[in-house]
């Protein structure tokens, strides 16, 4: 009967209730107050009287607090958090209005919105979709293009970072290191021969040929450098017996032209979310120890503008030098066998570090994974000056501290699938990760929390999440 009230009047009998409870309880600390100073004097009548009251008004206010807490404070909070869901990360989340029966219309009215808003959003996909195919083919027929020209490409930008790569020139650059987008061309090829190049390109506006070589010397090859419109952006070429191009073989392109315009930044945390990149990884390990257990798996990939990009990822097995618990087998299902010629904690982990310079560091549980990477880092120099975030944290935020925060939770909450044989692999569950990053960051900024520094200062305030969870 209660629940077929209307939201107004159920919160005037919240008052109302407490407006009784207050007569009841001020009457029956007078009566007691009344009988204590017939026994024992007028004085210690309106002390118990006033302990009564005191304590039975606090008594009161918590157990309506908690009525309403339950029954209107956290069901229009889960009612924001899916209509934001829904919104702003595509999740197709039903409002749920059991937990809302006593809000009256409101749950219907958002599931109603909520509705006609996915079949909006459907329409408007359908739009999207068509156009999206045409650029696909366009994009193949450029990839189709680009196969039948025998060299490697390498796009830079003005800031000497990179805009685009085929797929041959992502190969040549993973002789030195994972390619990457953004990331400084410096990072991959010897600084000094390659701004001599680029200064004579500068100066005759003509191809330039040169030896490239890895910063270390390890790898070199012959390139040339082309110049675009306006010289400061330039492309590296690597000609087909260098670049080891097989006939016929497929380049998809990795690129990212806003980065031509992006204005370089130091601080990371002053960045729009959309303009930072993400490196979301996530490790398998002998135990749940990180002074005493080893790493035998690490998974990572890099996240820009809400997407996963695809190609830059590392997926490794490692070989922890010790026998791998069945315990932990039978939850990674990684075996002596699978890890026997696998590299050492301590490359794989050089690897990673470079893997994620000039981005934030995510993810889900981060000071247990952190705490396997730093050990390793601190024994060889290498320090992680990069922000970190975690998703658990995140989901704090947006569905409040009470909430379960595993990521199978949040996959559920947000529509995101993880494929079985995939579950409990680095990789598998860093994509994981990755693909509930992607669906957060836009409810963060909804919520106003627009750059890296607010999103920090936010999760600050559920730190004690984490010392729980560890």
């Amino acid at each position: 009967m209660f629940a077929r009230l209307s939201l107004r009047l159920r919160v005037l009998l919240f008052f109302a209730l407490l407006a009784v409870g207050g007569v009841v309880v001020v009457a029956a600390a007078l009566l007691v107050g009344f009988r204590s100073a017939q026994t024992d004097g007028l004085a210690s009548g309106f002390i118990t009287a006033g302990l009564i009251a005191g304590f039975g008004f606090l008594g009161l206010v918590a157990g309506i607090w908690l009525l309403f807490d339950e029954n209107v404070a956290k069901p229009i909070q889960a009612i924001a958090t899916t209509l934001r869901a829904r919104a702003h990360a595509g999740a197709a989340s039903e409002v749920d209005t059991h937990s809302a029966r006593y809000l009256g219309d409101l749950a219907p009215a958002a599931e109603a919105l909520s509705v006609k808003l996915e079949s909006t959003t459907s329409d408007a996909a359908q739009m999207v979709a068509s156009e999206t195919q045409m650029l696909s083919a366009e994009r193949a027929q450029l990839t189709a293009l680009l196969t039948e020209i025998p060299v490697a490409i390498l796009l830079v930008g003005p800031e000497h970072r990179i805009v685009l790569y085929d797929g041959q020139a992502a190969g040549t650059l993973a002789q030195i290191a994972p390619p990457r987008l953004n990331a400084l061309i410096f990072d991959y090829l010897d600084e000094t021969k390659l701004r001599a190049a680029h200064q004579k390109l500068i100066k005759t506006g003509m191809d330039v040929s040169f030896v490239a070589a890895s910063p270390d010397g390890r790898v070199s090859f012959d390139a040339r450098l082309k110049p675009l419109a306006d010289a400061k952006s330039y492309m590296i070429l690597i000609d087909e017996a260098q670049a080891q191009i097989a006939p016929d073989e497929a380049r998809p392109l990795t690129f990212d032209f806003e980065l031509l315009s992006a204005q370089p930044t130091s601080d990371l945390s002053e960045l729009p979310l959309e303009q930072i990149s993400f490196v979301v990884f996530d490790c398998e390990t002998t135990g749940l120890l990180p002074h005493k257990d080893e790493l035998v798996q690490l998974g990572a990939v890099r996240v820009r503008r809400n997407q996963i990009i695809e190609g830059e990822q590392i997926d490794r097995l490692i070989n922890p030098d010790r026998p791998i618990p069945a315990t932990s087998t039978r939850v990674h299902h990684i075996t002596d066998a699978m890890v026997a010629g696998a590299p050492p904690p301590k490359e794989v982990v050089s690897e990673f570090h470079h893997f994620v310079r000039d981005a934030v560091i995510v993810a889900h549980n981060a000071p247990f994974d952190m705490a396997f990477i730093r050990r390793h880092g601190n024994e060889m120099g290498l320090t992680w000056q990069q922000p970190i975030v975690d998703t658990v944290l995140l989901s704090a935020i947006l569905y409040g501290p009470t909430e379960v925060h595993s990521l199978d939770a949040l996959c559920a909450r947000l529509g995101v699938v993880i494929p079985e044989h995939l579950r409990h692999t680095a990789l598998g569950d860093a994509r994981a990760t990755a693909q509930v990053l992607c669906k957060m960051l836009p409810m963060l900024s909804a919520l106003g929390y627009r750059t890296l520094k607010d999103v920090l200062e936010q999760t600050q305030k559920y730190g004690r999440l984490l010392d729980d969870l560890n």
